[in-house]
């Protein structure tokens, strides 16, 4: 499984319109409101807001990973924003967040989910990944930043 086969031009965002953390995730939690893998969407929301009050997961270099395990999704579900306007997401090294990967994983799927944050934060990490998703302006165009890096990449 690759980060690009989750993704699919219903779930992702060019231009997210919220400026605050929890109108972001709220925004990219809605796109799955007529998903069959979906149980309880409130309940998937509640679990990736509290996940956030333990600790933001605006993790630096202007990116975000809000993510959570629930037996409210009957599997992996992951979707994307970008934004050319700064979020406040509390990030850890204060900066704002402009792209944004939301995960959210079922609770026996654990192992997956850890290597999908891992595989996340290795590709956003790169200064050349993160400018290409910033510079694209179509989801077609994202999903090809994402195909494009992830060549190289296992399965998981």
């Amino acid at each position: 499984m690759k980060l690009c086969e989750l993704l699919d031009e219903n779930h992702i965002i060019p231009q997210l319109q919220n400026r605050s953390k929890e109108g972001v995730i709220d925004e990219l939690i809605n796109l799955f409101q007529d998903d069959p893998r979906i149980i309880d969407l409130s309940k998937a929301k509640t679990i990736v807001l509290g996940r956030e009050k333990i600790m933001s997961t605006g993790v630096g270099k202007n990116f975000a990973i809000p993510h959570g395990k629930t037996d409210a999704v009957k599997d992996i579900i992951c979707a994307f924003g970008r934004s050319t306007l700064p979020i406040d997401f509390n990030s850890l090294d204060g900066q704002p967040v402009f792209l944004v990967v939301l995960l959210i994983g079922t609770d026996e799927m654990v192992n997956t989910h850890i290597k999908l944050l891992s595989r996340i934060s290795r590709m956003m990490t790169k200064d050349d990944f993160r400018e290409s998703l910033l510079k694209a302006e179509t989801t077609k165009e994202i999903i090809n930043v994402f195909i494009k890096e992830e060549e190289s990449y296992f399965d998981l």
